[in-house]
């Protein structure tokens, strides 16, 4: 491995590792948030029906009271009947009394069915409160889980930021730049190794030239695909002294040395 890469390659991992914690603690509000949705839809749902409760109690007092007005008129319609001198006249008489029977038929089946309404919702809240209740705890559950999340996380991110910071002092100034400059422009790794003769970080097929001058270790080479500076893990391989390849060892007849 080339030796002014291998601090950089350290300091490659940091980073990486920073960023996917910083990721990590960037979702977490969305977690909480997403978390949190069936608590709300809980709450929402108890305010509404109680709301609701309270509509019905209020239209229910509202005919109540029409009833007892129109019981009224009912009662001196009835105290008027010993008045009536004609026929004609008492035959209206019933009839209006009939029309005022009915009409209190229909306010009191506007009570009941009021009432029946009361009775459903208030049904409906107790079955909410429960589920609120259940809501309640199990958010409480997750936010204590993502709240130690984030502190272990952050306790990780501020020792690796330290780390960062002292491994960057190590690297040749220039090459620290240029990382820099490649890390921000791929948004992600700025150096990429060469395993089985293929770019890891474009996963295309790197020149066997170059492979040879990335095991050297002499200079820093790139991708010409990706421009990710190349790394080969292992000695640097000197020139002339290349492992014996397999149609040369073919060549040699038994017992011959190389």
């Amino acid at each position: 491995m080339n030796p002014q890469l291998s601090p950089l390659i350290e300091l490659q991992k940091l980073d990486l590792r920073i960023a996917d914690i910083k990721e990590q603690r960037r979702k977490i509000p969305e977690r909480l948030e997403m978390n949190e949705a069936p608590l709300r839809d809980a709450r929402r749902m108890v305010q509404d029906a109680s709301a609701s409760v309270e509509a019905l109690n209020k239209e229910r007092r509202s005919h109540e009271k029409d009833l007892e007005a129109h019981e009224d008129r009912i009662g001196k319609m009835k105290d008027r009947a010993a008045q009536l001198k004609t026929n004609q006249e008492y035959q209206a008489h019933l009839f209006e009394v009939e029309l005022a029977n009915k009409k209190r038929g229909e306010i009191e089946e506007r009570i009941l069915l009021a009432m029946e309404q009361i009775e459903q919702t208030q049904r409906t809240i107790a079955s909410a409160q429960i589920q609120l209740t259940e809501s309640e705890a199990l958010f409480t559950k997750e936010k204590a889980v993502l709240d130690e999340k984030d502190r272990v996380l952050a306790a990780e991110l501020t020792e690796l930021e330290a780390q960062q910071k002292q491994l960057s002092g190590r690297v040749e100034k220039s090459l620290l730049a240029r990382y820099n400059k490649l890390k921000s422009t791929r948004k992600d790794q700025a150096l990429a190794l060469i395993k089985d003769g293929i770019c890891v970080g474009c996963r295309l097929q790197v020149p066997p030239q170059l492979i040879s001058q990335v095991k050297r270790g002499d200079e820093v080479h790139t991708c010409p695909y990706c421009y990710r500076m190349l790394y080969w893990e292992g000695e640097p391989v000197a020139e002339g002294k290349r492992p014996l390849g397999q149609d040369q060892a073919k060549d040699f007849e038994l017992g011959e040395s190389v």
